[in-house]
């Protein structure tokens, strides 16, 4: 029998480790640029531009040989990989000036996929974005992103204290950096689903953050004998078992997605696996240190008004 875990009873001393955290956290926020800086993301063809090309086979096919038949009939950039299963094959081409219209594209290379192989395929699906649109869209997507940092650093400074909506985007930042920065590590393609992925972690993340600064907040109120790093690492502690079952059980769907929902959702639920696990992590290790570090604490939540401050003056 697994022993009970009371994580109410918890008293982890999160902040008396952040050092540790931070240093962490640093190396991988600057491994992450460097990723960015040197290997870029794989852009998609919804950022790109260009034309996608899903064929399927009778039977078992292996890639190479296809990549090498398109490569013989003109189409030297084409990306090929598999599409759920080994007989299911997505093909992406890159823009194309002297021929833009998708259905003849796509014609040929089915005939090229034909001539070259010993296997009949099917054609199965073609999209097509223009270069201008994928651009367009690239541009879209990043300010999406800082709109979203920008409504939340607003909303937390009105909800709570200014001092809150830095920390609270410092960790959102920190999340969607070193989910981008695996992104370009492992060269997964980043298209417009994976995008909305980064804004749902985003949401995530945020969330989490601030029932801990609620906590926080809360405590400064009820443990008024407590020092600020006391208030704090009990506001996480006690906050800890809503972090991980939520966590967990939001894990178990994004791995059954990811397992089970074939290609079309894989990358899109590995950016929230990533996205969940960090988050998670700078939940409990980064909002609350972010937090003492930028000066949180009794006097700038609950300030002591002077006596007779307030009194009225009357002639």
């Amino acid at each position: 029998m697994l022993p009970h875990l009371n994580f109410a009873e918890s008293n982890i001393d999160f902040l008396g480790k952040r050092k540790i955290t931070i240093a962490i956290s640093l190396i991988l926020i600057l491994a992450s640029i460097a990723m960015l800086a040197t290997r870029g993301l794989n852009f998609g063809i919804d950022f790109t531009g260009g034309t996608l090309v899903e064929v399927g086979y009778p039977e078992a096919v292996e890639l190479d040989p296809i990549r090498e038949t398109l490569a013989a009939g003109g189409f030297a950039g084409a990306q090929v990989q598999t599409f759920g299963t080994s007989r299911d094959v997505l093909i992406r081409l890159p823009p194309s000036e002297d021929d833009d219209d998708p259905a003849m594209l796509s014609n040929r290379v089915l005939n090229a996929l034909q001539d070259g192989g010993p296997q009949d395929p099917d054609l199965r699906r073609v999209e097509f974005v223009g270069p201008a649109v994928g651009e367009e869209l690239r541009e879209q997507g990043g300010l999406a992103m800082i709109y979203a940092l920008a409504g939340i650093l607003i909303y937390v400074a009105v909800r709570f204290e200014w001092r809150f909506s830095i920390g609270s985007v410092l960790a959102l930042v920190h999340d969607v950096l070193i989910t981008l920065g695996i992104f370009s590590l492992l060269q997964l393609e980043f298209d417009l689903g994976v995008l909305a992925a980064v804004l749902a972690v985003i949401g995530y993340s945020l969330n989490d953050t601030i029932v801990v600064y609620d906590r926080i907040r809360e405590n400064f109120r009820v443990l008024r004998k407590q020092g600020t790093e006391q208030v704090m690492n009990n506001a996480v502690n006690k906050t800890l078992a809503r972090t991980i079952v939520t966590s967990a059980t939001t894990l178990l769907v994004l791995f059954s997605l990811a397992f089970l929902g074939g290609a079309a959702l894989q990358n899109f639920s590995i950016a929230l696996i990533i996205g969940v696990i960090v988050g998670t992590y700078s939940s409990i290790f980064i909002a609350a240190t972010a937090a003492l570090m930028l000066g949180v604490d009794r006097q700038v939540l609950l300030p002591v008004k002077k006596e007779g401050a307030e009194e009225d003056q009357t002639p």
